[in-house]
């Protein structure tokens, strides 16, 4: 691989993750890159020495160069931010989502662009801890900190909110918001397998329909629900495909580079073209010799929102590849798919939203299920299960991950953080631990 390449992917490697050795950006001493390979050659003068692409092969150097795809968040947000603005200005609603259980299907069907507005930023959480306490959970804390700077466009744009009931957190931060921006509460019944449950949940599919119907001045129909099932099934059978390009003995990409390819609003055509292109040359890589040595790990727990992938990026730092992600920024809202020619479409969708295993439902056997799957289709050397400080839910079940782990004869490591820095090191150590017995 040329100087040059492996320049432009090592910029996107090593310095994202930023481990607690790298160089400094005033650094200029080429020795850096040979004697910290793992975890430096973060600078300009640095990033051009080749023997850093030789001493580095695990964690770059084996694949063509990424510059379509990899990390491509910031290009993605401005993206999606002409597309919301254009959206805005030609009269279709905006509207603000923080968690999967929202029924996308339903939005689009009114013509509305449903944008997720989770925050990941350590800056905005500072700025909340003004009225919220540092136990609240970071990511409500970033997005209510984004809310008090008015600092997020997508947020300032927003037409409608939805507040969806999941956890105590969100439900209350939405009461604040709701003082200055239009909110619609959606009550997620949390028993899962009661019949009455389900039967409710759809009664607050078709509410919330009705809602968007008045409020936008917008009619669904069946045809127009079986559209958007049909738009939202390719995208998710599309980063389904992806996902499970993981499952290779030398993957042809990282954890990290699977989830740049996330974008913040769903489905869109040019991000639907972006996942058929990746696939398509993914698939035709051969295996990456620069994985064959990582641990394989499974990484389960709270979503990592774009801002917060720090874990991810450590994990892959120092040797491992996240070759799945359980959360819900990775394969758990991506199956099951909608049936686009059920009798109900409305059912159809609520029935798919409703199975989401997430930590709030109770009993939640279907998140067990999904990690068995995992753990059968990715063959993983170890699990990270990985809570946000605050997170009751997630935090708890950790417990069950464990013990599942233990189960299958599987290294695990529970990590409880945040969105700050301070930590670094010490996990750094513990994920190395980890690594060094799978």
């Amino acid at each position: 691989m040329s100087d040059n390449n492996c320049s432009q992917k090592l910029q996107n490697d090593c310095c994202r993750a930023q481990p607690q050795n790298c160089c400094s950006e005033k650094s200029t001493d080429s020795s850096c890159c040979d004697e910290q390979p793992q975890s430096s050659c973060c600078t300009p003068q640095t990033l051009t020495q080749s023997s850093c692409c030789t001493e580095q092969p695990q964690s770059s150097c084996c694949s063509t160069p990424q510059s379509d795809d990899k990390y491509a968040e910031s290009r993605m947000i401005s993206e999606c931010l002409e597309y919301a603005k254009s959206a805005k200005e030609a009269g279709l609603p905006i509207i603000g989502i923080m968690c999967e259980y929202a029924p996308r299907e339903i939005i689009n069907a009114c013509g509305g662009v449903a944008i997720c507005l989770c925050g990941g930023s350590q800056k905005t959480v500072e700025s909340a801890e003004v009225d919220l306490s540092a136990g609240i959970c970071p990511l409500i804390k970033s997005t209510y900190g984004y809310f008090l700077e008015k600092s997020n466009p997508f947020l300032e744009m927003a037409d409608l909110l939805v507040a969806e009931t999941t956890c105590d957190g969100k439900k209350k931060v939405f009461e604040i918001m709701g003082k200055e921006k239009e909110c619609y509460t959606l009550e997620l019944p949390q028993l899962s397998d009661a019949a009455a449950s389900k039967e409710a949940w759809l009664n607050q599919c078709k509410s919330f329909a009705s809602f968007l119907q008045e409020r936008f001045s917008c009619e669904i129909t069946d045809n127009k629900l079986r559209g958007a099932i049909r738009d939202f099934n390719k995208e998710r059978q599309l980063r389904l495909d992806l996902a499970y390009l993981m499952t290779r003995k030398q993957p042809p990409l990282t954890g990290r580079e699977l989830l740049g390819h996330n974008s913040i609003i769903s489905p869109l055509p040019w991000a639907i073209e972006r996942y058929e292109q990746s696939l398509t040359k993914y698939q035709g890589m051969t295996e990456c010799s620069g994985h064959k040595d990582r641990k394989r790990v499974l990484l389960t727990g709270v979503p990592v929102v774009h801002g917060a992938e720090r874990i991810l990026e450590l994990i892959e730092s120092v040797g491992g590849i996240v070759v799945a992600q359980e959360n819900c920024t990775g394969i758990k809202p991506l199956t099951p798919l909608v049936d686009p020619d059920a009798a109900d479409p409305m059912a159809a969708i609520a029935e798919k939203y409703f199975s989401l295993p997430c930590s709030v439902m109770t009993p939640n056997a279907g998140r067990e299920e999904l990690l068995r799957k995992l753990v059968k289709d990715f063959s993983p050397d170890c699990i990270i299960d990985l809570s946000w400080q605050g997170c009751h839910t997630y935090d708890i079940e950790s417990l069950m991950i464990r013990e599942f782990s233990k189960a299958q004869g599987l290294p695990f490591l529970k990590i409880q953080t945040d969105y700050s820095t301070a930590d670094t090191g010490q996990l750094t150590t513990r994920i190395q631990a980890l690594l060094e017995i799978c």
